[in-house]
């Protein structure tokens, strides 16, 4: 199912912990709009924006995969709002401030930066 142009509804659950711990993480219909909301407004434009492959390390998680990484109870990835993104080529820092300039989004971490 895709989700956007260029995301798919599988690309964005795909979780290495979830298989290989045998956990289902599979999105209600609720979280789906979501994460179609989330491509409309963040990821497809990001990947229109730069030209480039947007590589999705995590986005959608069940309570269950998301307690297995060790997230947050309360994380929006298990409702579908929240994705780590990178693109190869383009500094984390430079993608953040891009999407803190023009897009309309509720948070944005910048994780493991130093100046």
């Amino acid at each position: 199912m895709n989700l956007s142009a260029n995301f798919s509804l599988k690309e964005l659950t795909k979780s290495d912990t979830a298989t290989r711990l045998g956990i289902d993480n599979t999105p209600d219909d609720e979280a789906i709009d979501n994460l179609k909301t989330l491509c409309d407004k963040v990821l497809q434009p990001v990947r229109d924006h730069f030209g480039k492959t947007v590589t999705v390390n995590s986005a959608y998680r069940s309570p269950e995969a998301n307690g297995a990484v060790g997230g947050s109870k309360t994380s929006d990835h298990c409702k579908g709002q929240a994705a780590d993104i990178e693109i190869a080529g383009v500094a984390n820092a430079d993608l953040a401030q891009w999407i803190m300039d023009n897009l309309d989004y509720t948070q944005l971490i910048l994780e493991f930066y130093t100046q």
